[in-house]
């Protein structure tokens, strides 16, 4: 059955800002203090043969400026994998192959998408948060690094109820820990 999966890149703490320190935030960063992550550092494998990635707009803007002239296995499926865009302003997706506009309401999106196939979200905290406000999460895969900012933009959104998880995986990989999350059954 085809899930709701979000990739994250967090810091002890819960805090996603500015991981790649493309922000110019002053603890950006910290995702390659100690080299770059390896390649599908979050083990999706299969998933970007059969899945479907849904970016906001500022995400979709920045790796579309990084994938498409790699030609590396993981970045050939990056740059294969069809792509969702949730953007009111973005009209030309031509950059990236295999991007189109959402269309329509997000969480409607994000259902319709999911009865075919899996959406991966990657990145765009504000899709994030509205997914996890509506409980329309069914998987975290949450790459933490050895660093605590004490403030910036969480991982889980403050208006999202309360959600039970269970680890299914966790190994390390480099300085951080992959960690594998389910939701468990309502």
């Amino acid at each position: 059955m085809p899930q709701t999966i979000v990739l994250a890149f967090s810091t002890l703490d819960g805090i996603i800002d500015d991981p790649d320190g493309r922000g110019g935030t002053p603890h950006g960063g910290w995702v390659f203090r100690d080299g770059p992550p390896p390649p599908d550092h979050f083990q999706l494998g299969a998933k970007l043969d059969t899945g479907v990635l849904l970016l906001g707009r500022k995400t979709w803007e920045l790796f579309s400026r990084i994938w498409p002239e790699r030609t590396d296995d993981f970045s050939m499926a990056m740059n294969r994998i069809r792509k969702l865009v949730a953007s009111r302003t973005l009209k030309d997706l031509s950059a990236w192959e295999n991007s189109s506009l959402m269309s329509g309401d997000l969480l409607d999106a994000v259902e319709r998408a999911k009865a075919e196939r899996d959406v991966i979200i990657t990145g765009s905290s504000s899709i994030v948060h509205a997914l996890t406000e509506h409980d329309l999460v069914d998987e975290y895969r949450i790459l933490f690094f050895p660093t605590a900012l004490g403030n910036g933009t969480p991982l889980f959104s403050p208006k999202a109820a309360p959600v039970q998880l269970r680890l299914v995986y966790s190994e390390p990989s480099g300085p951080a820990i992959l960690a594998r999350y389910e939701r468990v059954a309502k």
